[in-house]
């Protein structure tokens, strides 16, 4: 097989969650600050984005082309995970608002109304839009809805480097749905699979994966804020702070938005949501949780697990790993995909791999557990 051939069907194993399939790893081996204990939530099926209605779980999938419904009794799973909805393109995003799911689909954004009365016979997927491009490279969307009303969509990059329709790829955008507009908010984004709105500014948060085959150590992930819509954030030409693209010269990294904070080099970091604190110690207030779904085509595996960072007004002053252990030497157990906060302000954790959501909850200094 030729040599890129097989780099690209391995990178799309592993983005699908499709890899070897290891055995899940006890649940005692993952690593936590003390204070925190993780237990298994549900078993959901290449589980990635969740979204919270009022007493369902909702939960996107990928390799399986299905939407998940799990029903919550007192915020705890009440029966099996459902499919609500199925042969769909990629369906990895899933956000709700007023009483409907939202689901995106490649290029497109379906709707299931009045969804959570209809769980056993649930309605066929209607079309809100159709507009996005049809590529299914870094076609996957994670969505959601943002302070304004709007449904935030990004796009990315449909190559690992290139120079695309910067008014079409490589973008975070907004739909209005009472118009149908779509508006581009964030330009130079490679492929974003995960954003927040800070509880306190309303400024957007979002993850982007960096581009491949610029060896094991560069460039970084990155953390970036929104201050103002239209800001560029340098893809292809820069990435991180500071590392120019040796395929794309002609601009200069300080001529873009540099990223709040450069994470680990190929981690993959997907999902992320702010933590407003709620039922955390004080010194986790506006901390920031991030999946990194981990790395295909480093010497040595990296990520593979959920990182916190830690704000003080705008700035990342700290960023470290908060759940670890999914990843054993080289063997994979878990890939953290999505992360979701609870009402009681527990952290739901998806895994693609093990087709697992994990609970993680603070219980006190008594139970927890040292990451030493």
């Amino acid at each position: 097989m030729f040599p890129l051939l097989r780099a690209g069907l391995a990178a799309l194993l592993f983005a699908t969650g499709s890899a070897l399939a290891d055995t899940p790893v006890p649940l005692d081996r993952i690593r936590l600050p003390p204070g925190f204990v993780i237990e298994h939530y549900a078993s959901v099926a290449n589980a990635r984005q969740m979204a919270l209605g009022r007493d369902t779980l909702f939960v996107g999938s990928m390799r399986a082309g299905v939407v998940h419904a799990l029903p919550l009794r007192d915020g705890k799973p009440a029966g099996p995970a459902k499919v609500i909805a199925s042969g769909l393109a990629l369906p990895v995003g899933v956000a709700w608002r007023d009483g409907d799911l939202y689901v995106s689909a490649v290029d497109r954004i379906l709707r299931l109304r009045d969804i959570e009365s209809r769980l056993d016979t649930p309605p066929a997927p209607e079309i809100v839009t159709a507009a996005y491009p049809t590529e299914t490279h870094h076609g996957w969307k994670f969505i959601a809805f943002g302070p304004d009303g709007k449904l935030y969509v990004p796009v990315g990059a449909p190559c690992n480097i290139c120079a695309p329709d910067p008014d079409r790829y490589a973008t975070i955008t907004r739909l209005d749905l009472a118009t149908g507009n779509i508006e581009v908010v964030a330009r130079g984004v490679r492929n974003s699979v995960g954003f927040d709105w800070h509880p306190g500014t309303g400024e957007l948060w979002f993850t982007d994966n960096g581009r491949d085959w610029l060896g094991d150590d560069s460039p970084p992930d990155e953390l970036n804020r929104l201050d103002r819509p239209g800001r560029d954030f340098g893809y292809p030409w820069c990435h991180g702070r500071d590392t120019p693209d040796p395929e794309f010269r002609q601009r200069a990294c300080r001529e873009f938005t540099p990223p709040a904070r450069e994470l680990g080099p190929h981690v993959a970091a997907l999902g992320m949501r702010f933590h407003p604190g709620t039922g955390l110690p004080a010194a986790w207030r506006n901390t920031i949780f991030i999946a990194e779904h981990g790395s295909w085509n480093r010497s040595r595996k990296i990520g593979y697990r959920v990182g916190v960072a830690r704000l003080e007004g705008n700035r990342v002053v700290d960023y470290r790993p908060f759940a670890e252990g999914w990843l054993q030497g080289e063997t994979v157990h878990g890939r953290p995909a999505d992360v979701l906060v609870m009402p009681d302000g527990s952290l739901l954790v998806s895994d693609d791999h093990a087709g697992a959501i994990y609970r993680i909850r603070h219980v006190g200094p008594a139970r927890g557990r040292d990451r030493s």
